[in-house]
Parts: C-alpha cells; structure tokens; sequence
C-alpha cells in the first residue's frame, strides 16, 4: 500500500464516521504568542478547546503539517542519525468537540489499523494512564475496559504522567492519553523478548503511531485540576511511521515517503548509492528531511532569516547544506534541486508548494549560495581549532561565517570535540545579539466577570460602544504589571494581518481607564491595559483612538493599491510576502528577484496616486464563502489560514481585489498622496518597500525639498547639483587613494624598522613593540609581512590605532607548528592591561581595550609569560 492510498484512507474512514475533512493549518503560526510553529495536529483547534471559540464542526480529520525544531519540542539533532525522527512530518489526526469520547475513538482506532490496514493484532501494544498521585489522579479505569474489548489484557500496559498524560502546556487543556504501539522487529527477535518489555524505550523498531488523548480538564496557573465543561478527543498519528508499519519496513526513510528524494540525492551523489556507507546515509537522511521542512516553511510565509522562526529555518538548511558538502561532495547548491521533485510528490496533498515552486527554489539556491561562499573557510578554521571549541572561536563561526552554534557543536562532537556553550553566550551578550530574547512572562489564570462568549467584534462600522468586561488577566511581562481584558463586544481592532492593534480608552461614570494595545491570542482579542479598572461589573464605553485609526486606514488601503500595482508593472509572480500597517507608515514585502528600478518605481507611484486620484469607493463583501470569493478574483495569501466564510476587500474589479480582515477607507481619495521612502532586499527572493501616505506623504515631500535646497546653497547653487556632487565624490576619491598610498609607505617603514629590532633567541626570532598605526588594517598587514620575512616568528605589538590600545601577536609559521605558543591564549592575558578582550587563531589573534596607558604593561607582561 503506498503512502498516498495510506492518507487517502484514513480520511476516507473517519469521513464515513461523520467527520469533516479539513485542510493543513500553515506550518508558521500568526497569532499564537505561545509557539513559532504549528507542532501537533491539534494547534488549528486550540481556540475550540480553550472554549475562545465554538467549532463549526463537532468532528474534525486532516493531515496537518508539524515541526519539531524548537522549543519543548526539538528532535532537530536526532535527525538523520536515527531513522525515525524527522524536522517536519504529518500528522494524521481526528478530533471530537463535546461529541464522542473514549468508547468510539478506541474502538474506530483499532478498526482503522486491524480492518483497513490490517496490521498484525499479535504486533500491537497500548498504554493507558496509570494515575498521578500529586494530581490526585486515578488509573484511567476506562480507558483501560474499553480496550480489553479488542485486545488480550497482557497487551494493555500502565503509563506514567509523562508518558500517558498529554497537556498543551503549563496551563491549559490537559487529560490522559491512550498510545498504540507497535513491534516491527523479526519474529526471531520478538520470541528472545516480548515487545512489551521494549515500549516506550526508545526502540527504532519498538514504536508509537497513535496517540489518543482525552482531553477532560483544564490546568490551572497554580497547577490545580478543573474539569472541563466537555469532554473532547484529540487524535495524532505520525504518518511516516504508519506508512513504515504498513510497508513493512525497518526505517520511516525506506517507505515511499522519502526514498523518491533519497534516490534523487544518491543519484548525483559521486560513486555512492544509499545503504552502503553508513556516515554519507545520515548525510543524505539530514537532507531529504530538512528540504521538507525548508520549502514548506517558505511556501508557508516564513524566509530564512536571523531571528526567530526565519533563523530556525535558516539553521535547518545550512545543517543540510553542510552535510551535503562534507559527506557527499556537493561543493555547488543542490538542495534547490530537490524542491520541484517534492513538489511534484505532494502536489494533490498541499498544493501551496507546487504553486510556488520556482519560488521556493530560489530562495533555497540564494541561501545556499550565501552560506557555500563562507562554509568551507569555516571548516578550515574548525580543523586549527583544539579540540575545545572557544566561545569566542564559536562566536566568530556563527557571526561571520554563518555557523549556528548547534551546527558547530555537531561538527565538534564528530571531531570528539566540545564547545564552549557558555562562552559563547557570553560573546552574543556583548554584542548585544540581533535577538534579544523577551524576559519571562508570568501569566496569570482568567477570571470570570460574566458570561464567557466570544467577543463580537463590531469595528468596523462603530469606534465607539457600550461595552461589558467579561474576564480579564494578570500578567507580568518584562517585570512590569499588566492586565488583558477581554469584552463582550469590541470597536478595537486587534493585531493581524499586518495591522497594528487600535489603541484607545474604556471610560464609565466613575472611571477612564487606557486601552495601550489590542491582540489577538488565536481567535481571542484581548485588551492590554496598565490599570484593572476598580468596578469591574460597570457598563463601560468603549472609544478607539479615531486619529490613529483614520491614519492606518490610510496606510492598510495603500497597500492593497501597492500590491495591485507591483503586480502591474513587474508581473503576477509578484505575492505579498508580509506587511506592517500602523499610523505613520507602511512597509510592505513582496516576491521577485531584483531591485526596482528608478522607472519602475516611478511606475508604481504613478499608478497608485492615480487610483488615489479617482477617488474609488471601496467594496466590502462580509461572510462570503472562500471558495465563491476565489472564483471572483480574489486574492488568498499563502500561509494564510482562512476559514469558511471571508471578507472581501474591492477597490475597481479590474484592479485590487483581496481578501482581507483589516480596517479601510471608504474611497481611495482619503489616502490623499501615496510616497515611497524606500526600496531594499529582505531575504533571497523578497524585496521591501516603505512608504508613507496622507500628511505623512506631505511632510516626507517637504522635508526632501527642504534638504534639495540646503545641498545646493553648501554647493554655491550650482547649475546642475548632480554633476557638482559627483565632482565633489571623486575628489574625495581621488585623496582617499593617496592617504592609502602614504599609509602603506608609512607601515613599510615600521615593518622595515620592527625587523631591524628583531632578537634571535634559541627557539625563535623575537619581536616586542609598541607602535602608532592609522588603522587596524596596518597593523594586521604589520604582522603578516613580518610572518612572511621569519617563519620562527613570536611578535607582540602594543599599538596605538587613532587613540584606541589594541594588541597583536603573531607567531611564525615554523614555531607554530611547535605549539609552543599560542596566540589566542597569549592575546587574552595581554588583553587585561588595557581593559579589553580578544581572540583568533592559533598563529595570529588581537585584542582591543580602552587603556590606551595599558600599553606599556603589555610589553612587559609579555615579557613575563614568553619567559615562563
């Protein structure tokens, strides 16, 4: 049975039962604080479980697409040294809310395996909760009559909380859970041991498929147990592993899954075929899984990238990349090669990847391209590394060759090496690292006000209402107390889609409290505020800040008229790729491959202020069904998830038509001017521009003709400002070669001097110094000529670069093979006396401080350790 008939039949099983088939949520989550990625099936429906929202359906089946790279959740460095974990895989899962509970999710469980699939009832295991003493919990006596109806009694084994008792986090949904396990070994190895004995025991053959979870209480922020007002099923079933089980295979990367990119990988590997070198097979593991997650993360919305979510992908790929080029020789990019082929294979299933098939590609070729050119200048540094890898060598791997730091702690332990961790953590502190991570956020229970329903948000015809509290919240963020209210009913718009939240005030007879900030925590909108109002029962009015409102409409609108336009000037290729709408600009990313150029640009605007100009009333079409809203020209963003009903955003059928949940203007004309401020690259494959619009556009206008005017009177108001500008440029050009000349004549003549002072002791030439040089360039060139002229060479240099100390130790390549000396270690000490750190190789490192009277000491404690 291959894998799709595996897929097909699982839905077309739990469809007899009842159950809606439902579509993969996207693989990047929007609006969940909580989590980078969708991780588990159940992701799309927590707002169902957490009772945010009330499902349109009571029974639910899909596939969704999961991935496991962060967080609790992180089998990133099992990947590809085993043959069973994966970065992203598929979660076939069914789902109950308030519907059927245990009886029918363990009786159509067995079914589905033993009927349709027809696995070996003597092969399978399961599990039920054993009971938790602290929670005060009971064996799940249920659970465990329910399965003695299918299944011999030695077959049904007692859980621990860990294993057998599932919960969405530290607060929240929880309940026990009930596995199926099944035993693959050889017959010969299963009479030698039951497999009982090898459950949940991390046996590659020995394993779980199914998890049933029956989710009947809530966690609270004390830890304490509720019951849940219902009861709901939560079913999630690894489709790699149920495809090896059905294939009769030892490893999830043997089935029909994987072998079509495993086979294309070996192919163009040199003299390699797949199962007969076990170091090149992990390589090519690592990349036939990671392209999975890479290319459907992207077709999902989210680029590579240095912080968060896109740097997650980034380390997935360049961990592929770099076992490509160690094991399997691919020193040009391959892993672009690999996107039409899963394409291709998953092309009915997800389609959102075939429809962005050249794109995904070239943005994987552009990030291999980028990573390649500094990968194997990398390694090479690795190999003069001791076998304790420096926080600062780490460091420098990471900051200018590209190297995550769990990329480089894998290369060590290949190596039997290590790296220092803390270190360096240390190193991205002093940097004060591009991500800065949030501090801890403590998070308090919701407390009931009134009746818990769903917020009717009500913003986009009023500003203003008659609102009622309905729960509200403790939290403490970055050490400062704060409280989220959710209403009855809300005029405030909330985070999403790009458009920032409304901001504004709750005001009753007694009391005018400010609203600071509006999100969306999944499908819940809540309030941010600084003060808990004192009655919380009162009736309040509630009031957005109308100013800021209009101005974000403004920028909201523009975009769409932006993204009409990008399309009509560069080509339908062109895809929103993300936005961010607030009330002094808007930035807005999109796909294509090259900068804009001065005409296109030009273009672009043109036809903006010209809709602008028409004045064209907006459309807007609410509750309308998705697939009706995409017969009628609608554009739907990939990584979206929609639901069965949208609105529809129109400004002229002929020209912008979107789907869209952010707030609008009535006309084009009230945008009033559109102005780009700028136009740059973000990530392989998207481009960004800025623009401001209304008074923002006015003062952007003004401002660039006030400085036009300034430049010109310091020019002398010249007749043509460009040409005497550019005049201007090469004179500076021209001197600046001239001062380089004088600089290198001037290190010359010090390098020449230095060598003069040169002292022959027995096991090496010696050279000690303090110098003024002009920049730390000269002194680097310094050394190496001076390398060049002794190859015993121990030099330290106590300089002086433009009032700054800085240190340098070079060591010749003859006593650097003696390890005799080594300059890192040398360089820190030194590095004391002037108040400052450094590092680098073996053979050559620096320093810098802010001592610039450190210098002198430096020598002499050079001195002392050289003679040590």
């Amino acid at each position: 049975m291959d894998c799709n008939t595996i897929r097909r039949k699982f839905l077309e099983f739990f469809e007899s039962k009842g159950h809606k088939i439902v579509p993969s949520a996207p693989l990047v989550l929007k609006n969940d604080p909580t989590l980078l990625f969708t991780n588990s099936g159940m992701v799309q429906f927590k707002d169902n479980f957490l009772g945010h929202s009330k499902p349109i359906y009571n029974r639910v089946a899909d596939t969704q697409k999961c991935l496991r790279v962060s967080g609790k959740h992180n089998d990133l460095e099992d990947v590809g040294l085993d043959t069973y974990h994966h970065t992203m895989f598929e979660m076939l899962g069914n789902w109950s809310f308030g519907d059927y509970f245990k009886k029918e999710a363990i009786a159509w469980a067995w079914e589905l395996l033993t009927e349709v699939y027809q696995l070996p009832k003597d092969r399978l295991y399961v599990t039920v909760f054993g009971g938790d003493k602290n929670d005060h919990l009971p064996t799940d006596a249920d659970a465990e009559s329910l399965w003695k109806q299918h299944i011999a009694t030695d077959r049904i084994l007692y859980g621990s909380k860990k294993d057998n008792f599932w919960e969405m986090g530290e607060q929240g949904p929880c309940g026990p859970c009930s596995e199926i396990h099944i035993d693959l070994r050889p017959e010969a190895e299963v009479k030698n041991q039951p497999g009982k004995e090898l459950v949940n025991n991390d046996h590659p053959q020995v394993v779980e498929i199914w998890n049933l979870v029956f989710m009947e209480f809530n966690r609270k922020a004390d830890g304490s147990l509720e019951k849940l007002p219902a009861q709901h099923v939560d079913t999630g079933m690894g489709f790699e592993r149920l495809c090896m089980a059905i294939q009769q295979k030892t490893s999830n990367y043997d089935t029909d899954v994987f072998r079509p990119l495993i086979d294309f990988i070996s192919l163009h590997a040199d003299l390699y075929r797949y199962g007969t070198d076990a170091k090149k097979d992990i390589a090519v593991r690592v990349m036939a899984d990671h392209i999975r997650a890479v290319a459907f993360a992207i077709a999902d919305g989210q680029l590579p990238s240095n912080t968060g979510a896109g740097y997650v992908i980034r380390r997935i790929l360049r961990r592929a990349v770099r076992y490509g080029f160690s094991y399997l020789h691919f020193k040009e990019p391959f892993m672009h090669r690999l996107v039409p082929l899963l394409a291709l294979q998953l092309k009915d299933v997800f389609p959102e990847l075939h429809q962005q098939e050249e794109y995904v590609a070239r943005v994987v070729h552009e990030e291999e391209i980028s990573f390649l050119r500094t990968l194997e200048k990398g390694l090479r540094l690795i190999e003069n590394y001791d076998k304790t890898i420096s926080g600062v060598q780490a460091f420098e791997l990471y900051d200018t060759f590209g190297f995550p730091f769990d990329l480089t702690s894998l290369i060590a332990r290949e190596k039997n090496g290590t790296v220092d961790e803390k270190g360096f953590h240390e190193e991205m502190a002093k940097q004060k690292s591009r991500s800065k991570a949030d501090a801890v956020k403590e998070t308090g229970d919701w407390i009931l006000t009134g009746e818990d329903k769903k917020t009717e948000f009500i913003g986009y015809d009023h500003l203003e209402s008659e609102i009622k509290i309905v729960k509200y919240r403790k939290i403490k963020h970055k050490n400062k107390e704060l409280f989220q209210l959710v209403f009855d009913k809300t005029p405030f718009y909330a985070e999403s889609g790009g458009q920032v939240g409304d901001t504004g005030v709750i005001e009753s007879v007694n009391e005018k409290i400010n609203i600071t900030d509006t999100k969306k925590e999944n499908e819940l909108i809540v309030h941010f505020t600084e003060k808990l109002p004192e009655s919380l029962s009162s009736v309040f009015i509630a009031r957005v800040d109308q100013p800021k409102r209009e101005l974000t409409k403004n920028n909201h609108s523009a975009t769409h008229l932006l993204h009409a336009a990008l399309r009509q000037v560069l080509g339908k290729h062109v895809e929103q790729k993300g936005s961010l709408v607030n009330e002094k600009n808007l930035r807005f990313d999109f796909s294509h491959f090259a900068a804009l150029t001065p005409e296109e640009i030009a273009r672009v605007e043109r036809i903006v202020n010209q809709k602008i100009r028409e004045n064209i009333l907006l459309t807007e079409q609410r509750h309308v069904p998705i697939e009706q809203a995409k017969a009628m020209g609608a554009m739907a963003l990939f990584g979206e998830k929609y639901g069965e009903f949208v609105r529809m955003i129109t400004f002229d059928p002929k020209f912008s038509v979107e789907l869209c949940g952010g707030t609008h203007v009535a006309a084009t004309g009230h945008i009033g001017l559109f102005k780009m401020i700028s136009e740059s690259s973000v990530a392989a494959g998207v481009r960004r521009i800025e623009a401001v619009t209304a008074e923002g556009a006015q003062e952007f206008v003004n401002e660039s003709l006030a400085l036009l005017t300034e430049v010109k009177s310091l020019l002398k108001n010249p007749k043509d400002t460009a040409a005497s500008l550019q005049n201007m440029i090469e004179e500076k050009q021209t001197l600046e070669k001239k001062l380089d000349t004088l600089y290198q004549q001037q290190s010359n003549v010090l390098k020449d001097s230095l060598a003069l002072k040169a002292v022959k002791k027995k096991d090496y030439t010696l050279i000690l110094d303090k110098v003024t040089v002009p920049n730390a360039e000269a002194l680097k060139n310094i050394a190496y000529a001076l390398r060049n002229q002794f190859d015993d060479l121990l030099l330290v240099l106590a300089a002086d670069v433009e009032g700054k100390p800085q240190v340098a130790v070079m060591i010749g390549e003859k006593l650097a093979a003696t390890n005799q000396f080594h300059a890192g270690n040398l360089v820190k000490e030194l590095a004391k006396e002037i108040d400052g750190g450094g590092g680098g190789q073996p053979f050559f490192a620096t320093a810098g401080g802010k001592n610039l009277s450190g210098l002198d000491a430096v020598l002499t404690k050079a001195a002392l350790l050289i003679s040590q």
